[in-house]
């Protein structure tokens, strides 16, 4: 049994009020094996079980656990890095942590996964140009910022002249909802896309890794983001010095997530085959 088969235990679509066991195989597993079996694999690979049950919505405990516990692997891997040994005591845990939990969030990300709209900075609406045609003597909104074009006191009082008005209007990407998809907009979340250039040459559509994303279907989460929330914390890490050594611990720690994740889903074939 995989990890990903475990998730229908914990969100079933209907209950079942009868001895008949759900298959007639003698070495079935029944419902108390497979809860005993996820109970030890949480033990073994505690780290890889949490991050997989919180990045599929599981248990916010076991997101926060996973947080946790990798804060605890970047502290005793840190030292490695000059800039983060160099920390001051009650500065470098607020870093770890920030860092993993970023870590953390680019792990979680997929096709299906949202993130704040940067059109409307997360409010649903924009400023806009409107451009609208009235009389001479028309009534004004209050509060409008107002252009007249082609304006002369000596008009007839008929006379009709443009008025450009800014006013708020629904965000044309997220439609008001104040979020987007993280899917990529070439390959739309399914990680490959028609190859041009191959396309052109052999005259039929080629399929290939998405170049956007790298086939991954979906945008990760920029590492900028994660050096502006430390800068928050201290200013004695640089730019310079994130790109050299901040950066690449960084990529370590999703890099450890995933191969948490991987150890567990091992774990749980073991101990179910």
């Amino acid at each position: 049994m995989s990890l990903e088969a475990t998730v229908k235990y914990h969100f079933p679509k209907t209950a079942s009020f009868t001895g008949m066991p759900p298959a007639t195989k003698s070495d079935a597993l029944t419902g108390t094996d497979q809860m005993a079996a996820m109970g030890m694999v949480q033990s073994i690979a505690p780290l890889g079980f949490c991050a997989f049950m919180g990045k599929v919505g599981v248990s916010k405990n076991d997101a926060a656990r996973a947080v946790s516990l990798l804060t605890e692997f970047a502290m005793q891997t840190c030292d490695r890095v000059a800039a983060l040994r160099k920390l001051e005591t009650d500065i470098k845990p607020a870093v770890l942590q920030t860092l993993a939990t970023y870590a953390y969030m680019d792990y979680c990300q997929s096709a299906s996964s949202k993130k704040p709209c940067k059109c409307c900075s997360a409010t649903g609406f924009i400023d806009a140009e409107v451009f609208t045609m009235k009389s001479r003597f028309g009534t004004q909104r209050p509060g409008a910022v107002t252009e007249i074009k082609r304006l002369d006191e000596s008009l007839p009082e008929n006379t009709s002249y443009q008025v450009r008005d800014t006013e708020r209007v629904l965000c044309p990407d997220c439609k008001g909802k104040c979020v987007v998809s993280s899917a990529c907009r070439d390959c739309k979340g399914r990680g490959r896309a028609v190859m041009e250039a191959e396309s052109k040459r052999q005259g039929v559509p080629v399929m290939g890794d998405c170049k956007r994303c790298g086939g991954r279907g979906f945008e990760r989460i920029p590492a900028i983001e994660a050096f502006r929330a430390i800068s928050a914390i201290t200013d004695s890490i640089s730019l310079a010095t994130w790109d050299r050594s901040g950066k690449p611990f960084y990529d370590q720690l999703i890099g450890k997530l995933e191969i948490e994740e991987s150890w567990a889903n091992a774990a749980l074939n073991k101990v179910t085959a």
